[in-house]
């Protein structure tokens, strides 16, 4: 079974070179949940942050960071604070070129926010993370700047809507240079728009919630198409949430033949996920999203049902990913880090949990992480490819949210909860 995206394996196992141990590049970005307001504040000392609003219901985003959603909440006043945030980061800074040599930021900056723009693929031939004539190790392994470091353009703003722009060129491994336009908007949704998410005609006003919807386009700005031949980017969105002892992540999925829509789950990225932290049925698993041991699972495009979701019975959050279906006659990019013999065989869903790199370490966060892809970009000049992608969270009594479980999730809430 393949493996994609060895991002964290690469930054936990090979930092180990660096002038600072993963212990201590653990111990320093490792911190106590805050609630909304404390995020907030600390938020605006070190970078700009519009604040969307509705009502208690409140998004924080970061024009610098790429206008990454940094954190939600249902109640802005007294609420929990939804995204991690990476506060060591943060505080640090932007560092000079010398100043990151032999560390982690010398690769990326892991700012956290709990839902980001990124591209893929980040391994392989076609890689975006490699340049050419480079190896496959993470001492050659860099995010580029334009979705890591260098800030989006805002371009429109409102009480509920941000939107903005950002024109680069990146070449991947194989000496293609993409001259790319990407366009990124952040929407605050309302009643209405959520109550359509979740598939009823109201909701239970015991229910308190916050939902917004991002509308990412990537835009081919060169004067040659994007092939097979030449790779194809994608458009990539990651998001990390603040776990707890009682976080399972649920995807429900097709069920069927292998041979036509191939594994259930991909479970092996860094290993095999042990059967005590992911249970497979015919039609949904459950994953643990706990931060609690390092794992991460994807799911092809062949069985996804455009939805993925967790639950947090401890802090009875009900949270909600949703993404536009498309159709993908180019496939789905692959990111390992190896000449791949299939390129765009890739999944189209991934969720990650955090946790010990090795026996004795402490998580980079602790966090845990919904991911959704756009199908590979075979894109002429002109022309634009649009990856949206909606984020719920409900926080309410089990009686309340279990309807909406069963509906979009297709279990009960006691079922996800005997997982734990």
């Amino acid at each position: 079974m393949r493996r994609l995206s060895p991002l964290l394996l690469g930054m936990f196992c090979s930092v180990i070179s660096f002038s600072q141990s993963p212990t201590v590049l653990a111990q320093e970005s490792n911190q106590v949940t805050n609630g909304f307001r404390e995020d907030l504040s600390f938020l605006k000392q070190h970078t700009d942050i519009i604040t969307l609003t509705n009502g208690e219901a409140a998004v924080a985003v970061a024009p610098a960071y790429q206008g990454r959603v940094m954190t939600s909440t249902v109640d802005r006043e007294n609420g929990v604070s939804f995204g991690w945030i990476n506060r060591k980061v943060i505080e640090k800074g932007l560092l000079s070129e010398e100043e990151r040599k032999g560390k982690l930021e010398e690769h990326i900056y892991i700012f956290g926010g709990e839902e980001r723009f990124w591209l893929g693929p980040e391994g392989g031939q076609f890689a975006l993370f490699f340049k050419p004539g480079s190896k496959f190790e993470f001492s050659d392994w860099r995010t580029p700047a334009a979705i890591d470091t260098e800030p989006f353009e805002l371009v429109q703003q409102s009480s509920t809507t941000v939107k903005f722009k950002r024109n680069c060129k990146l070449t991947n491994f194989s000496g293609t240079q993409f001259v790319m336009g990407i366009e990124r908007s952040v929407r605050l949704l309302d009643q209405a728009a959520i109550a359509k998410v979740l598939e009823t005609d109201s909701i239970d006003e015991s229910i308190k919630y916050v939902g917004y919807e991002t509308d990412n386009r990537l835009t081919n700005r060169g004067e040659n198409a994007w092939t097979k031949q030449t790779g194809m980017p994608s458009i990539w969105i990651l998001g990390m949430y603040n776990p707890s002892p009682k976080t399972t992540i649920v995807i429900p999925f097709k069920p069927g033949d292998a041979a036509e829509l191939g594994p259930k789950v991909n479970d092996t990225y860094f290993g095999k996920v042990p059967p005590e932290y992911l249970q497979v049925e015919e039609d949904v698993l459950f994953f643990k999203g706990d931060g609690t041991r390092r794992g991460k699972i994807g799911i092809t495009p062949e069985r996804s049902l455009g939805i993925a979701g967790s639950y947090d019975a401890e802090g009875h959050v009900l949270t909600i990913v949703t993404y536009n279906v498309q159709d993908a006659p180019n496939g789905y990019v692959n990111s390992m880090w190896e000449m791949q013999e299939e390129p765009f065989k890739g999944d189209v869903i991934n969720a990650y949990n955090d946790g010990s790199p090795a026996p004795g370490e402490p998580p980079l966060g602790p966090f845990y992480e919904l991911e959704t892809s756009s199908p590979a970009a075979a894109l002429k000049p002109g022309e634009t490819m649009t990856h949206v992608q909606q984020t719920l969270h409900l926080q309410g009594s089990e009686a309340a949210l279990d309807p909406i479980a069963q509906r979009l999730l297709g279990v009960h809430l006691d079922e996800i909860q005997v997982t734990q």
